[in-house]
């Protein structure tokens, strides 16, 4: 247990020290306070490793009922709900959520003449399964919204680069997603679940995510549960699509949380696969890229079939386009 314990320190103290300064405050002090914190670390060591991650345990905290103020008051909250946090922690995992991406998308998504039966691998709520129900603001491009009119969810974007693609709405008339445990907008605890996903401090994120769950609620997307580096299970999806419409996979932030065998197995069947694939990648995260992109791409990718098109910020807020031969549809 000592080596557990120790374990917990090291990952509380490396969160606390480089990934939340910046984004939010409240975590960055939980996450100091655990790692110097003999108890508490002992009450995470009872979980999995894959379920101690500072953003889940402290998403399920807050979702649980765990109030927003300083390290003691959370610290006294898991010492009297530590059998409920470590249940309910234990069988979750982060499935962040974010419409935002649809924003980094969409530039790619314009370039594929439709209809378009649109398939997602991570779905988790099926967030990302909606770029024609929201609206988009691009700073340096068009503002575009629903034929019915503005969204509910309106996404704003930096558009950066020369020659990018005229941006539109995609014909999307069928859409569907694969996640290994799919979380339902219609769930009042999913959804709940989704929103604590949202770290402290992040505005405006909560409020958009809401909006978009009343969007997938209204007209859920099937979500398969499954596995989809294992052939049947990816096989099983595509067989649902509509044959007379373009088949579009999307693997949006998703691929750095496949371990590497399945993920090369993944993007295997992903190129053999009757559809275009739609990526948003870490440069150095796979060899699929054609022509090659290095680490100093200035972001992640965003792709079209392993072509580089754009360095987007993996959460939507800016696209830098970079593929000058690809500006207009085709």
């Amino acid at each position: 247990m000592d080596d557990e314990r120790t374990a917990v320190a090291e990952r509380y103290a490396r969160f606390a020290r480089d990934e939340a300064p910046g984004r939010s405050d409240l975590y960055a002090t939980w996450a100091a306070g655990v790692a110097a914190d003999d108890e508490v670390q002992a009450t995470l060591a009872m979980l999995p490793v894959a379920r101690r991650q500072p953003p889940l345990v402290f998403a399920v905290s807050r979702m649980l009922g765990a109030p927003e103020l300083g390290y003691g008051v959370w610290r006294a909250w898991v010492s009297e709900h530590a059998d409920e946090l470590i249940a309910e922690a234990g069988r979750r995992s982060l499935q962040t959520n974010e419409p935002q991406r649809c924003a980094a998308l969409l530039p790619a998504l314009s370039l594929i003449d439709g209809p378009i039966a649109l398939l997602e691998i991570g779905a988790s709520a099926g967030l990302c399964l909606y770029p024609d129900r929201y609206s988009y603001r691009y700073r340096g491009g068009p503002a575009l919204d629903p034929p019915g009119g503005a969204s509910p969810v309106v996404l704003s974007c930096e558009l950066r680069g020369t020659h990018p693609p005229r941006l539109r709405l995609p014909d999307i008339v069928w859409r569907a997603g694969v996640d290994l445990t799919p979380l339902n907008p219609r769930d009042a605890g999913d959804r709940r679940f989704l929103s604590s996903l949202v770290w402290p401090g992040e505005a405006g994120r909560a409020e958009r995510i809401t909006a978009a769950l009343d969007i997938a609620a209204t007209e859920p997307a099937p979500i398969l549960a499954g596995d989809a580096t294992e052939p049947d299970t990816l096989a099983a999806a595509i067989a649902a699509a509509p044959p007379d419409a373009v088949l579009v996979i999307t693997t949006p932030g998703v691929l750095p949380h496949i371990p590497r065998d399945g993920r090369e197995r993944l993007l295997t069947a992903i190129a053999a696969a009757p559809a275009r694939w739609v990526s948003i990648d870490p440069p150095a995260l796979h060899d699929r890229w054609n022509p090659p992109v290095d680490a100093a791409w200035g972001g992640f990718v965003l792709g079209l079939d392993g072509r580089p098109l754009a360095a987007v910020d993996p959460l939507g807020a800016f696209v830098e386009w970079r593929d000058g031969a690809a500006a207009h549809p085709g």
